[in-house]
């Protein structure tokens, strides 16, 4: 009997190298592009491809010693994603987004980070 395989569950989230703790799940684009159809009055002519912002979303606990002023300050980074399935995702050129806001009932924080390049490993 074939062993399943681990999909999901823990992952780990580093920013700069150094790890953070993790409440919940994270979000990574799995593609580099998005396609949209272009309908015509004679069914689909084709489609239009754009580039699509290579991002990072993650729910994060934020204890004492969280280097927020870090974060904010940051406009080159480097953020990596490594799944429970294996699969590694690595964003550089990485910058803080929208606002981040601190829920004192979770102790978390919602971040998206964007950067200039996401690949898969």
């Amino acid at each position: 009997m074939a062993k399943a395989p681990r999909l999901a569950g823990t992952c780990y989230f580093k920013v700069d190298g150094e790890q953070l703790e993790l409440s919940g799940k994270v979000e990574v684009p799995l593609t580099s592009k998005t396609r949209t159809a272009l309908p015509s009055h004679t069914g689909v002519a084709g489609f239009k491809e754009e580039h699509r912002t290579p991002y990072i979303k993650a729910t994060l606990f934020i204890p004492e010693n969280f280097p927020r002023k870090k974060l904010d300050e940051m406009e080159e980074g480097s953020v990596t994603v490594e799944l429970a399935n294996g699969m590694v995702h690595t964003l550089s050129g990485a910058f803080v987004v929208g606002e981040p806001s601190y829920d004192s009932e979770a102790g978390t924080a919602e971040y998206e980070f964007n950067g200039l390049k996401g690949v898969w490993h």
